[in-house]
């Protein structure tokens, strides 16, 4: 896995990130497409892609900057169960996903697959997924199969549409408002990777007391306005 562009990487290192062993994340050619979104008054359909019209798409610079990590897998090369709660990490075969388990210090791991056939109450959960929130620790999905979108929040409050697919693996920061929906396929296989024990709970917006959420905005939000203050 290649290294990420020099300039980019040393500018927007995840303060987190910056204690560890910096298993790199993947060069700017291999992330997913991003695009700012329709507002959400003017949305229909939460499974279309919603862009923005003409279209506004949102840079790796610009995702690093809200504290976004990827990674690109080869999750083709490898066989998953469609459900395994849990899934024990040290069971992983593939070398890349081996090295950035123990990078980070992933210890927990479960797989579930998105699907009418397989997640019982589809359209409650689809709904619930969408209800934008926070969690008080990183949220790390690894795409197996199929497809989805990450709507984040960026520096502007402004929702960013992150369109993941198979063999992706993407780390939100603990504390950034986001929300998660199926695209239009309706099918999404994933694994969920923890440290320590596994984080469940969404907090939804707003949380601007919550500790998660304020060491968001001191880490990322904070540091942006100084950086354009000095500049």
């Amino acid at each position: 896995m290649g290294s990420t562009d020099a300039p980019e990487e040393s500018k927007h290192e995840d303060k987190k990130a910056k204690t560890m062993n910096q298993y790199p994340v993947a060069p700017a050619e291999e992330w997913p497409e991003a695009w700012l979104m329709t507002p959400d008054d003017k949305i229909k359909d939460q499974c279309e892609e919603n862009r923005l019209e003409p279209n506004q798409p949102v840079t790796v610079e610009q995702l690093k900057e809200i504290g976004i990590e990827y990674w690109k897998m080869d999750a083709k090369a490898y066989d998953y169960p469609v459900k395994a709660v849990p899934w024990d990490p040290k069971d992983a075969m593939d070398p890349k996903l081996k090295a950035l388990r123990d990078d980070r210090g992933y210890s927990y791991a479960d797989i579930i697959t998105i699907h009418p056939d397989h997640l019982p109450e589809f359209d409650k959960k689809i709904a619930a997924f969408f209800e934008e929130h926070i969690h008080d620790a990183d949220e790390i999905r690894y795409i197996l199969a199929g497809s989805g979108y990450f709507d984040v929040r960026n520096l502007k409050d402004e929702w960013v549409r992150v369109h993941v697919k198979e063999g992706d693996l993407m780390t939100l920061p603990e504390g950034i408002y986001h929300r998660f929906t199926c695209d239009d396929k309706k099918i999404i296989h994933a694994m969920r990777l923890f440290i320590g024990q596994p984080v469940w709970t969404p907090f939804n917006r707003p949380q601007e007391d919550h500790p998660s959420r304020a060491k968001y905005v001191k880490d990322f939000m904070e540091e942006k306005k100084e950086e354009e203050a000095k500049a």
